[in-house]
């Protein structure tokens, strides 16, 4: 795969006249990026949709950027050699930090394997703009929840490179947030994160002034 870096002259970082605290203050909230990773059939995804269900029951705006649905579209050319999961993580990284920036609560769903990547994007972000959810799960639960069939094709060689079968998983060594899905369910996990929002800052109320001009 090509070189990921810019090739781009003569560009220049153009700031808009509306601020990130202008858009936090009327959105009742601070951007942040909550980072899911884990083995496919851990929950990530389930938990994901909850939790951003929950949040925008509440009236917050967030936003889901799942792994497969990202392949549809912004990412549809890569597969999963590990050049191609790097630059896949790498490109919604750059998203998830302007929806971060917009002042949305943005909630990914990516088995992101190497913790270089995560790292990077951590590193692309304002210090607790990022924070990594582990969500972890054995094996050996993912396998029995895998209704794809997916870890049966890998363990047949159907599918090669498949993370936790033919390819490694890096877990993370000091994730902010740690999911234990084999013992709580989604609702626990749910609560978990939200709370972490709550202690964290990351959830108010919408300024008056934006109120009242609804």
């Amino acid at each position: 795969m090509a070189s990921t870096g810019s090739r781009s002259t003569n560009i220049t970082w153009h700031e808009g006249h509306v601020t990130r605290p202008d858009r936090e203050r009327i959105l009742g909230q601070r951007g942040v990026t909550i980072w899911l990773t884990g083995l496919s059939g851990s929950g990530k995804s389930t938990i994901a949709v909850a939790v951003e269900g929950e949040l925008v029951r509440r009236g917050h705006a967030a936003y889901v950027l799942d792994g497969d649905n990202v392949r549809h579209g912004l990412n549809k050319n890569l597969g999963f050699s590990p050049e191609d999961r790097t630059e896949n993580i790498r490109r919604i990284g750059e998203v998830a930090k302007l929806f971060t920036d917009a002042g949305l609560i943005v909630l990914t769903s990516f088995i992101s394997p190497y913790r270089t990547d995560r790292d990077a994007v951590r590193a692309l972000m304002a210090p607790g703009d990022f924070v990594e959810a582990y969500v972890s799960a054995s094996l050996e639960t993912c396998e029995s929840r895998d209704v794809k069939g997916l870890y049966a094709k890998a363990r047949a060689g159907q599918i090669p490179e498949f993370t936790g079968i033919s390819a490694p998983y890096e877990a993370p060594e000091k994730p902010e947030i740690v999911l234990d899905t084999n013992r709580q369910d989604v609702a626990a996990s749910v609560a978990q994160v939200v709370a972490y929002l709550e202690r964290e800052g990351h959830l108010h109320a919408p300024s008056t002034e934006a109120s009242a001009r609804g």
